[in-house]
């Protein structure tokens, strides 16, 4: 069956593979929405905040 250091080097394995899956998923369902929300929302503020000082302007 396994060695040892098989043993091992399947456990390394299989823990690098479940780190890489779950950094994924929370990349997906919490990053890069909350980056996309924020930058959106930026947008709009500078959008408005332009609309103001036009509007001043007149």
């Amino acid at each position: 069956m396994f060695e040892f250091d098989q043993y091992l080097g399947f456990l390394a394995f299989l823990s690098i593979i479940t780190i890489g899956f779950w950094l994924m998923i929370f990349l997906l369902v919490f990053v890069v929405p909350y980056w996309l929300g924020g930058n959106l929302l930026e947008l709009w503020k500078e959008k408005r905040e332009a609309k103001k000082a036009e509007r001043e302007q007149l």
